[in-house]
Formats: C-alpha cells, sequence, structure tokens
C-alpha cells in the first residue's frame, strides 16, 4: 500500500501532515524523505520478520501433523518408485496404511502387534520398510498412474503424505538432418531439422554458432537445440530420461570444403583435357591427310 493510501486509512489529510506526526512522535529531526525512506525500511523489515514467522509456523505444522501437499513424482515405464513418509514425528497409531486411488490398501502394517499385509495384486511388486514405513513400488506400468497415500489409523484418522505418481515411457532419440550445407574459405552455413514425437525444431548453422532454442509438447516433453564450434547439439527429454543427437560441424564444412574444392578442380581440369584433346585430333588429322596427299602425288608419279 502507498504511504499516500495508509495516511488516508488514518484520517490524515496528506501525506505532511502523516510524516510530521510520526516525526514528533519519534522525536525524529530529519526531513521527510528521509523519514519516508526509514520507514519503507522498517516497514519492509516488519513484512520480512512476518513472512518468515508464517513460514516457520507453516513448517513446524508440517514437522508434527505430516500435512503436506501433494508431492509430484514421474517414475519411468518398468522401474521402481520408493514412496516415504514426509514427517519425522508420526501421531500415535494403531495401524499405517499405503492406498491407492482405487481405494485399494497396498500395504497395511498394523503397530501390534507387528504386522504387514499386502494387497493380493501388490505381492510381488511392494517392499514395505517397518523402520521407516517408506513403501518400494516395482515394475510400474502406466495402469499404476494416479495418487498414494500414506493413512494413519488410531484414535482419529490422519493422511500423512500423499504422492501423485505419473508412469511415462522414456524418451525416444532425436533425429538431426542437415538440409543444405555451404561452404568457403571462411565461412560455413549448415541448415537443419531437429525433430521428434510431436516436436520440431529448424535453425541454421553460421559463423560458429547458432541461437539455442526450445519446444514443449504436453508440459513434460522438451527438445532443445544448442550448438558449439564443433558440434550441433539436439537434445530430447522428459522427467525420467534424456537422448541426444549430434553432428560434427567441424567435420561437415570440412568435407563440403574439400568436395567443392574437388570439383573446382575438377572444373579446371576438363578445359585442359579437351584442349589436349582437340590438339591430339589435330595432329592425327594432319597425319593423315599428309600421308593421304603423297600417296596420291605417287600414284600421278607413276
Amino acid at each position: 500500500m502507498p504511504v499516500t493510501e495508509f495516511a488516508a486509512e488514518f484520517g490524515f489529510r496528506n501525506l505532511g501532515s502523516f510524516l510530521s506526526e510520526l516525526q514528533y512522535l519519534s522525536g525524529s529531526h530529519c526531513n521527510s524523505s528521509d523519514f519516508e525512506f526509514s520507514f519503507f525500511l522498517s516497514l519492509t523489515f516488519v513484512t520480512m520478520a512476518l513472512n518468515h514467522i508464517l513460514r516457520f509456523l507453516l513448517c513446524l505444522l508440517t514437522f508434527k501433523t505430516g500435512f503436506n501437499a501433494e508431492i509430484s513424482v514421474f517414475v519411468q515405464t518398468g522401474t521402481s518408485v520408493q514412496l516415504h513418509i514426509q514427517t519425522q514425528e508420526l501421531p500415535e497409531f494403531v495401524d499405517l496404511s499405503w492406498k491407492n486411488d482405487k481405494s485399494e490398501i497396498i500395504v497395511r502394517y498394523t503397530n501390534e502387534p507387528k504386522k504387514v499385509r499386502l494387497h493380493s495384486s501388490y505381492k510381488d511388486r511392494v517392499d514395505f520398510n517397518d523402520k521407516t514405513f517408506s513403501v518400494t513400488l516395482k515394475n510400474m506400468q502406466k495402469t499404476d498412474s494416479g495418487l498414494y497415500t500414506a493413512r494413519a489409523s488410531g484414535e482419529t484418522e490422519n493422511d500423512i503424505v500423499t504422492y501423485r505418481v505419473s508412469v511415462i515411457d522414456a524418451v525416444v532419440a532425436p533425429v538431426l538432418t542437415v538440409n543444405s550445407n555451404w561452404s568457403s574459405s571462411d565461412s560455413c552455413t549448415v541448415n537443419f531439422t531437429c525433430r521428434a514425437p510431436e516436436l520440431m525444431i529448424n535453425s541454421s548453422y553460421q559463423n560458429n554458432r547458432c541461437s539455442p532454442q526450445e519446444v514443449t509438447s504436453h508440459e513434460i516433453h522438451n527438445l532443445t537445440l544448442d550448438c558449439s564450434k564443433k558440434y550441433i547439439l539436439c537434445n530430447h527429454s522428459n522427467p525420467v530420461s534424456w537422448k541426444q543427437a549430434r553432428i560434427n560441424i567441424t567435420q561437415l564444412c570440412d568435407d563440403n570444403k574439400n568436395e567443392r574444392s574437388i570439383q573446382s578442380e575438377s572444373s579446371l581440369m576438363w578445359p585442359v583435357v579437351g584442349s589436349v584433346a582437340v590438339c591430339i585430333l589435330i595432329c592425327v588429322s594432319i597425319v593423315l591427310y599428309r600421308k593421304k596427299k603423297g600417296s596420291r602425288n605417287a600414284e600421278t608419279q607413276q
């Protein structure tokens, strides 16, 4: 809130009368601008202190009760995920269970007597730690995506932590294609395309660099492009995997220069070869002509 509005809230006609009153109450002899700055500085410190107090109270509440928002976790198809209790001090409980959003109790741990019971469909896919109360789910499939909640039951029921688990496939390798390539003695220009499913980047490499670019699909698949002096780099990633395609730009430009050099030499060589061939043809024609003429003269003399 601006100071003028703050002053009006307390019934002062203007900012000057508000600051004068504050100066009188504080016994300050500083001018209005200095006092306004001091007031803002003090107000900032008070606000920061209140924010820290609120954060501390929230952390204390989380530590004591285990209350927490959903924790998002991504898992690669076919791998395992470990879900932890996100508090060091559990409330007293008779039993503790992990369940999914299909209302299936994956594992139930009874405190007295200490006993672990697993859901029939998870028996070969679950490890439960009776010391930390964490659960490990194995061989995760896309159908296993969803919410997983740890609940402590006793005199009351408390949801300790909730995970939103998303099972996704690893990314496929991107495809990096050179569309055109031109080189001279002091420069190299390459136009290329980087592709992944539903993602594409077109760019150019010039003067030993290209502009870094990034595109995103479904908020989790990223295709990024970058260049160094030696490579064009195309990265395809998601939260569980990462793959790269690259092209050696130095070799590509050098090969193009060599090819152009060979073509240039060839273009210079063909006129020479043609000239030599014409000279040989002329010489042969002259020899044949003289030979034929000599034969005619001999016949005439006879």
